[in-house]
């Protein structure tokens, strides 16, 4: 088996609907409409050579259940929807399944805004201007 490399993720997203990338803390991810949907996780809970994949949490749950050599989660991950994976563990037929799974569900999520800043917040910022 092939090894298996974030190119590999690239060239499958970049091939679905609105799909844009680029990095976020420092490495590479995809996003559909602004909402990160994979991408390489960079927390010390996680194992090197893994990768994130945003997914509903029952998903997530089922995925583990059934292949906990290849899905798992760690600390800081699991109280967001998303499964880690081993990239030595996983083929390029589970690995397409993944990216699209991903895509779907963050294409469903509502787009993420940035919060209003306070008129408080404005006049500190105006005046360090």
């Amino acid at each position: 088996m092939t090894r298996l490399t974030f190119d590999a993720i690239r060239e499958i997203g970049l091939a679905l609907p609105n799909t844009e990338e680029g990095t976020a803390w420092g490495t590479p991810v995809l996003r559909v409409n602004g909402t990160i949907f994979t991408g390489i996780p960079i927390h010390k809970s996680a194992e090197p050579n893994s990768v994130m994949f945003r997914v509903d949490v029952a998903d997530r749950d089922l995925l583990i259940q059934e292949q906990p050599d290849v899905y798992y989660t760690a600390a800081h991950y699991e109280s967001y929807p998303c499964v880690l994976v081993r990239f030595a563990r996983v083929t390029r037929d589970a690995l397409d399944d993944l990216v699209r799974m991903a895509h779907r569900y963050a294409s469903a999520q509502k787009p993420r805004k940035r919060p209003a800043r306070s008129r408080t917040q404005k006049r500190r910022r105006a005046r360090r201007t």
